[in-house]
């Protein structure tokens, strides 16, 4: 994401493929108005949705991703819900950032009301807040919060079993839960990686989870930058996508500089083995057409490599490789997002090559 422009609302995604009829989307919110699961497309990725304010429905959640109970949710609004109703206090840091980026990718952790239950938010005294902008999210969140006053929340984590690849079309969906879910298709995700979290629950701003709304966007705001995460905040509270290892495809994953992986294809062509390199095309160099190896041009703009993340990894899943290698990206600001993400991605094998 360039510097000089902040990212603002991302509006209206371009959609593509057949949309939800009316009466699907009515059939959904009446769903989750009977406490069961849908799934349900954001800009950012497809999210696994129920009523925020049943307990017995975010335990569904829980269970259906095999998601740690201390790990907690975040509660997406419509546009036009009031985030007031779900948190003790809003800061006037909330309402500067609301009014600058909702709709779009921006989660905010405030105070949480003593009306919300303890399963939302793990037990913490805190809830995490966004307002997606995919037409298909706000048309089902208007149709639930409808049906409760005006006040419906649906908590959504990514709809994935927990700690693998987030899904960005329906099929992903499908992928992971066959027909035990009901999934709404809108296409794909415009964004492609999950939503900014800043935590304003503690009088200062902190970045918990990077994603497309930047800390530059965020301090071009509020008039100051939000605290980077570099492992020493210890009141931080807990937000989804935060745990060291997270984001993982099933085949083992290493993330290195570009000179440290060839190495590794070298050993894997005298072994006889396929492996997936993931780099950027000037880097690649003989790599790229050598016979075992399976290359994808990895986008040289941080905004189009977040987009084809996850259906690269899934893809790469798919391939019959033994190992996906993947180009360390410049630490930057602008690949910030993308970094967390490959991070935990490769960290989830660690453990198994050290």
């Amino acid at each position: 994401m360039s510097d000089k422009q902040p990212s603002r609302n991302v509006g209206t995604p371009e959609l593509s493929g057949p949309q939800p009829a009316a009466a699907d989307i009515e059939q959904a919110a009446a769903l989750l108005d009977a406490g069961e699961l849908v799934a349900f497309p954001t800009e950012t990725v497809y999210g696994l949705g129920g009523d925020a304010a049943s307990p017995e429905a975010v335990a569904r959640i829980y269970a259906a991703k095999g998601r740690p109970a201390n790990h907690p949710v975040i509660v997406h609004l419509p546009p036009g819900g009031d985030p007031r109703y779900w948190a003790a206090e809003w800061p006037e840091a909330a309402q500067k950032l609301v009014d600058a980026f909702w709709p779009g990718p921006l989660t905010l952790i405030v105070k949480r009301h003593a009306r919300i239950p303890d399963a939302v938010s793990g037990g913490q005294d805190s809830v995490g807040l966004r307002c997606p902008s995919h037409p298909v999210a706000q048309q089902l969140l208007a149709a639930f919060s409808k049906r409760r006053g005006g006040h419906g929340g649906v908590a959504a984590p990514s709809a994935n079993r927990f700690g693998h690849v987030s899904p960005t079309t329906a099929q992903h969906v499908r992928e992971e839960f066959g027909a035990t879910v009901h999934v709404l298709d809108g296409g794909p995700c415009d964004v492609g990686i999950e939503s900014t979290i800043l935590d304003l629950s503690r009088g200062f701003p902190a970045l918990l989870r990077p994603g497309h709304v930047s800390p530059h966007d965020i301090a071009r705001v509020l008039g100051e930058a939000p605290r980077l995460p570099d492992g020493s905040d210890a009141t931080a509270p807990r937000a989804s996508g935060t745990l060291k290892a997270h984001y993982a495809p099933r085949t083992p994953l290493a993330l290195l500089p570009f000179e440290a992986l060839e190495p590794l294809l070298a050993a894997a062509r005298d072994a006889g083995e396929t492996v997936a390199l993931v780099a950027r095309g000037s880097r690649a160099g003989a790599w790229a057409s050598a016979a075992n190896v399976h290359f994808v041009a990895a986008p040289e703009e941080p905004q189009a490599y977040a987009r084809e993340l996850y259906g690269l990894l899934r893809a790469l899943d798919r391939a019959n490789v033994s190992r996906i290698l993947i180009e360390k990206l410049p630490e930057t600001i602008e690949w910030i997002a993308v970094n967390d993400r490959l991070g935990r991605a490769a960290a989830a094998f660690e453990a198994q090559q050290d």
